[in-house]
């Protein structure tokens, strides 16, 4: 599951942003609304992060409790994605 970037980085944004919803995760970082959407609703299924609703904006953090050996494996995960594309090779 933690092999898709875009879902390793969303948990390494929310990590880092206690809270944010689709829209400023996106722009963060640099992707589409439906890409996010889509990784958010996978991560959500795996109890992996939580949502709560203001109004019409739904918010997502880490789940309560998020191990902390998951988050660890997911930011050498970006480490390992970023040396792959570095455009410097």
């Amino acid at each position: 599951m933690l092999g898709d970037p875009t879902r390793a980085r969303v948990l390494y944004a929310l990590d880092i942003v206690d809270e944010l919803c689709v829209g400023d995760l996106a722009l963060a970082l640099d992707s589409s609304e439906d890409a996010i959407g889509y990784a958010l609703r996978i991560l959500r299924t795996a109890g992996l992060v939580m949502n709560r609703k203001q109004g019409r904006v739904v918010y997502y953090r880490l789940a309560s409790g998020f191990p902390e050996p998951l988050l660890d494996h997911c930011l050498r995960r970006l480490v390992d994605l970023s040396a792959d594309t570095d455009p410097d090779d």
